[in-house]
């Protein structure tokens, strides 16, 4: 996997609601009713992920998650990572 460039990574970005580049990663985060919604969701984000073969750098605290993907592979952000965030996007769209 190719390494986008930041301006690639900008670009992509426009069409992802509340992501951001920060150090060599894309990265978001969101609340959920509970911990129960949340890890709900984080389950369905695993099993997308173990699809993929590609994991996020993530954390969860009671009804918050933060999401961070990079390709460590190629050492930044990889159009693996956008696919992966499109997914994710999916997922919490769908809940």
């Amino acid at each position: 996997m190719r390494k986008l460039s930041e301006q690639e990574i900008e670009n992509q970005l426009t069409k992802l609601s509340g992501w951001e580049y920060v150090d060599g990663a894309i990265e978001t985060s969101f609340e959920f009713k509970n911990f129960k919604d949340a890890f709900s969701v984080m389950t369905r984000i695993a099993f997308e992920c173990e699809a993929q073969e590609h994991h996020p750098e993530w954390s969860n605290v009671y009804n918050s998650l933060n999401i961070r993907l990079n390709t460590h592979d190629a050492e930044g952000v990889t159009e693996k990572d956008f696919k992966l965030a499109h997914s994710i996007e999916e997922i919490i769209e769908s809940e």
